[in-house]
């Protein structure tokens, strides 16, 4: 198979896996995912940001925090009930209250997830996906972002993740763990009933949405003179459902390595498809194209039927005129290729999850 070939999500046996933060946004429909593929999941949550009815049918749901994954690994004496791996989602990731209260994100960002790599060593779990940010690299000065661009995170959301991911390529090199640190560009979109919950809401395309809905009276362009096409900052969207089929592929990757080592963060002359004992692999995942703020804008009016108004507002503080994915390491690594590219798409799932909420909390 080429290296560059599109492979097929959850093409080993089935597995056992912990989804941590599990009933939010993304790892909802990454556990959906894992379902689908046959694997059986247990899905651990607090439920502070997340809710109890987006977890997917079928999976264990456990409530409790982050720290209480370490509880639950170390059970039975420190056997554990037998899980083959760990996704991590679980963590705060609201910018601004990062900025306001940093150490609330130092304490569960960071200190959880240490807790659960110390669990996950005691408990001979060897394999883990983490949920990583494009935050982490701040405002670079290239375009596309490949994953050896600086990393200066401009606000403690950001540094929390770069801390957790610096600290998972520390485990590998000590202690043999194999990991896949997954760098998320602008998710969105929605799946399987599965979508955008967040309070507050600060991501565009759900912002513009309830504009569309009348539950907002405009939305806010934050600055129009910006040297790209029409002045707006441009993003990398892409569609949760993609995002999830790139979690398996990871998990997979580590599956089929069973048994080989690899150089520590090693992505050149590594071998396709593989990410071996010992060594951390960070992917960037996006689509590779961007996006204005008002190609969104217009994009929702066509999808919606319905005016967005806009009103101008200045620049924010720290927003970079383009945030754009390379997702070739993914490509070639793990064989993630995005299939659902087209922003109408992503849109049209995202606007049909908003009237289908609508409709269950009878907001319609």
């Amino acid at each position: 198979m080429p290296p560059t070939a599109a492979r097929v999500p959850g093409s080993v046996p089935p597995r056992k896996y912990l989804v941590t933060g599990g009933a939010g946004y993304v790892g909802s429909v990454v556990t959906a995912h894992l379902l689908e593929a046959g694997h059986a999941v247990t899905v651990l949550d607090d439920l502070s940001t997340g809710f109890r009815e987006a977890v997917p049918e079928g999976a264990e749901f456990v409530e409790g925090r982050i720290q209480d994954a370490a509880r639950w690994l170390t059970a039975d004496g420190g056997r554990g009930p037998g899980f083959d791996g760990v996704l991590h989602f679980a963590a705060h990731s609201q910018v601004g209250e990062s900025v306001q209260d940093p150490e609330k994100y130092w304490r569960n960002n960071v200190g959880g997830t240490i807790e659960l790599l110390g669990a996950m060593r005691r408990a001979g779990v060897s394999r883990l996906v983490f949920s990583s940010t494009a935050a982490t690299y701040g405002e670079p000065d290239v375009s596309p972002i490949p994953e050896d661009a600086a990393e200066a995170p401009t606000n403690p959301y950001g540094a929390s993740k770069l801390a957790v991911d610096r600290m998972i390529g520390g485990h590998c090199r000590a202690y043999g763990l194999s990991a896949v640190s997954l760098r998320y560009f602008n998710v969105a979109g929605a799946y399987g009933g599965h979508g955008e919950r967040h309070d507050p809401e600060s991501h565009l395309i759900p912002l513009v949405l309830q504009v569309a809905q009348g539950r907002r009276e405009a939305i806010s362009v934050f600055g129009d003179d910006y040297p790209t096409p029409d002045g707006t900052c441009v993003r990398d969207y892409i569609h949760v459902a993609d995002l999830a089929e790139a979690h398996l592929l990871a998990m997979d990757a580590m599956t089929a390595a069973d048994g080989e080592t690899q150089a520590a963060g090693g992505a050149e002359g590594a071998a396709p498809h593989r990410v071996g004992r010992g060594e951390h692999l960070i992917c960037n995942l996006g689509n590779g194209n961007g996006f204005s703020v008002r190609e969104v804008v217009e994009t929702v009016r066509k999808v919606t039927g319905h005016d967005v108004p806009e009103a101008a507002a200045p620049r924010r503080d720290g927003d970079p005129a383009t945030l754009v994915a390379s997702a070739r390491r993914a490509a070639e690594r793990l064989g993630w290729h995005p299939s659902r590219t087209d922003l109408a798409r992503i849109v049209q799932d995202a606007w049909d999850f908003a009237r289908q909420l609508d409709r269950r909390t009878g907001a319609a």
